[in-house]
């Protein structure tokens, strides 16, 4: 297997991202996206494990630690970040992946499976609703449109003054306080502080959030409901295996009701867990990616 390595790759997509690389170039490949506020280092007990017989490829994503941080809002519309997974396994001549998302890179990875299913062989998610569920139940489920308040505070231009106002660390111990243990991400916190501190990290990674057209209802107001919510909406045509950390608090067990509804070839697999899953609970994660995945 080759050791893992840091490369830097200008992409056709009009940027260039930081992107981890290990295992044998020859061996099919998985692509793994991180989601908020993190790095590739979210995959960090899951690269070396999937390297022994696949080609792993794990990027830093645009508006992130140190890959470029194009200025707009419209620069982070998921159709951007889409284009770049495309355009990176494009570089490594991989037309055909496994695809693998958290958070933020779930999204992007249910969105990329939805549009380009040509190009996506097998899709894990992990907390990571899919697009549908998650608008109807911020209409529909009082309890997941009040957890999911957070989205409205991070599309107020004047949040990075806050931040800039209670310093980087203040920030960390507290947007992390109600969704992670911060025991077990502890070795960890000096990275997150440099990958924030890089010019315009805060605000381009804010900017993912800005960029989403997901409605997000304040408590007390009833908008007008997406026409999409009243429409067919197509199901994803390869294997899905769902890992869901149960304990998340920002993503509520109503995103896995109903999946199979819109993920016809679906496994899904209940981690005791919160929202950070693929670090908080690495074993049973790549467990339930190995039982699943051809031998």
């Amino acid at each position: 297997m080759a050791e893992s390595e840091m490369q830097r790759i200008a992409l056709s997509s009009g940027i260039s991202l930081d992107v981890v690389t290990a295992g044998d170039p020859d061996s099919p490949a998985m692509l793994f996206l991180h989601g908020f506020p993190e790095s590739h280092r979210t995959w960090r007990y899951q690269i070396d494990e999937f390297a022994r017989d696949h080609f792993v490829v794990a990027p830093d994503q645009r508006g992130f630690a140190r890959s470029d941080k194009p200025p707009h809002v419209d620069d982070y519309r998921p159709e951007k970040p889409v284009g770049d997974a495309i355009a990176l396994m494009e570089h490594f001549g991989k037309e055909r992946f496994t695809l693998v998302g958290h958070d933020w890179g779930g999204a992007i990875s249910w969105m990329l499976a939805l549009t380009r299913p040509d190009r996506v062989e097998r899709l894990v998610i992990l907390n990571a609703p899919h697009p549908y569920i998650f608008q109807k139940t911020l209409f529909d489920d009082p309890e997941q449109r009040a957890a999911s308040q957070y989205i409205r505070a991070f599309r107020n231009p004047e949040l990075e003054n806050h931040i800039a106002a209670i310093g980087l660390e203040t920030f960390f111990d507290t947007s992390f306080a109600k969704h992670a243990d911060l025991a077990l991400m502890a070795d960890e916190k000096a990275n997150y502080l440099d990958e924030w501190a890089q010019p315009g990290a805060m605000t381009a990674m804010l900017n993912w959030y800005r960029a989403s057209s997901i409605v997000v209802p304040s408590m007390d107001e009833e908008p007008k409901r997406p026409a999409f919510l009243d429409a067919l909406f197509p199901p994803l045509q390869m294997p899905v295996l769902v890992i869901w950390g149960v304990k998340d608090s920002a993503l509520l067990p109503c995103q896995i009701d109903g999946l199979d509804q819109f993920v016809p070839d679906l496994t899904l697999v209940r981690v005791d867990a919160g929202h950070f899953v693929p670090w908080e609970a690495p074993d049973e994660v790549n467990r339930a990616m190995r039982d699943w995945l051809p031998a």
